[in-house]
């Protein structure tokens, strides 16, 4: 039985922040506030904005939670700006795998904004986009995709069908498809997008450089890495001619491009990608931003895939130590790291090392997740690997049913 490792690849699957356009919102203040309060209050939605990129997510809950009691208190709890903050304070519980209370936050959301405005409003495509991508994260694709379909429509109604946001929820329904496994839909709608942006925003546009990265994924997943390599080449020469070398959007194409060249092992090429990636963020986002330990997880696989595991072991526990520190110990990122150091005990021989770290990567996924994910699968085979290692073949034959339930019930 193959253990499999997580590398966390940086595709960037949707257009816009979901929180980028939620902050954005707030500056469209009521008329409704007391002038000092609005202005409070936007300033509030925006430091939590600041917060959020910059990974301090801790801080910005706080802040958000501000925002949140001054728009309740001088518009009532039923006025969309509440909507707006509700939005704002679900979507950093989201970053941080709190899933249950985005998820009621969310609902608020939608339920106001449909109230307020009436169901087909631009404001509530975005509270059904944020719920959507909520549950596709959570592998609940049967409850995704009535509301990303739902949010296309309502984009197409009111902006018509050739706008960039339209192409955003294709984009998005797109990436839904692909993961279940439905390529021939999840393909034209890729196409669409990709049509749309180009001709919206013309050829050389940064939202043109995203649909090409969304399509090159899809034809790596098919192993159609020609293809693919050559969007994600024109994606990144896109992204340095309109952002500059050293941007952090950068260093996502420039993952998407090594990721291609590792899946190949032609780690040579991979190498000095992931380390340009690794040295972009570093430099635009500190040292202890997430994204960063997103590099170095990546860097860590690569050199694992070479057996070059002290090389790896020391960009797993910091990058373990970085997403331990950014969302706590119990998010689902903590458990991406803590697999990939238990897969380096695991492939060494060094089982009683690798045990305690699948067994704590399984549990983060079965909280966060509930145990039919995906992600579970994955842990619970990784532990099944391992017992059949330590000749525990009872233990790894109900580890084993699990998977086979959990893969029988996907798509």
């Amino acid at each position: 039985m193959k253990k499999k490792q997580m590398r966390t690849r940086a595709w960037t699957k949707y257009k816009r922040s979901i929180l980028t356009v939620v902050f954005l919102l707030a500056l469209a203040s009521s008329n409704v506030f007391a002038q000092d309060a609005g202005i409070e209050w936007q300033k509030l939605s925006l430091h939590a904005n600041e917060l959020h990129d910059a990974g301090k997510y801790d801080s910005a809950v706080v802040v958000a939670l501000k925002a949140l009691k001054i728009v309740e208190k001088n518009v009532g709890p039923d006025h969309p700006d509440v909507a707006t903050s509700l939005i704002n304070l679900a979507g950093l519980y989201y970053t941080q795998g709190r899933y249950v209370q985005a998820e009621w936050l969310y609902k608020r959301a939608l339920a106001i904004s449909e109230n307020a405005l009436g169901p087909d409003h631009r404001n509530v495509g975005a509270s059904l986009n944020n719920l959507a991508l909520l549950y596709y994260t959570q592998g609940h694709y049967a409850q995704a995709e009535p509301l990303y379909k739902r949010t296309l429509a309502i984009s197409e109604k009111a902006l018509g069908p050739d706008d960039p946001d339209v192409a955003t929820c294709l984009n998005n329904l797109a990436e839904l498809y692909r993961t279940q496994g439905k390529y021939s839909q999840a393909e034209q709608l890729y196409k669409r997008a990709l049509a749309i942006d180009e001709k919206a925003l013309g050829p050389d546009h940064p939202y043109v450089a995203t649909s090409l990265n969304n399509l090159a994924e899809f034809y790596s997943d098919q192993g159609k890495y020609a293809e693919a390599k050559k969007l994600c080449r024109r994606s990144l020469a896109i992204k340095e001619k309109s952002l500059g070398p050293d941007h952090p959007d950068i260093a996502l194409s420039l993952n998407n491009l090594a990721w291609l060249y590792d899946t190949q092992g032609h780690y040579a090429q991979a190498e000095p990608l992931y380390k340009r990636a690794l040295v972009i963020k570093e430099k635009a986002l500190g040292t202890d931003h997430p994204s960063v330990a997103t590099s170095l997880n990546n860097l860590g696989v690569l050199y694992s895939n070479q057996r070059q595991y002290m090389r790896a072991e020391p960009l797993y526990k910091r990058a373990l130590a970085i997403y331990n520190n950014a969302f706590g110990p119990d998010h689902p990122s903590v458990a991406a790291s803590l697999n990939n150091l238990a897969s380096l005990y695991y492939t060494q021989g060094q089982y009683k090392q690798a045990e305690p770290l699948y067994k704590r990567a399984l549990a983060i996924k079965e909280k966060a997740f509930g145990p039919n994910h995906p992600d579970v699968a994955m842990s619970l085979n990784n532990l099944a690997a391992l017992y059949r290692a330590t000749l525990r073949d009872k233990e790894a034959e109900e580890l084993e049913k699990r998977v086979a339930k959990i893969r029988s019930m996907e798509r």
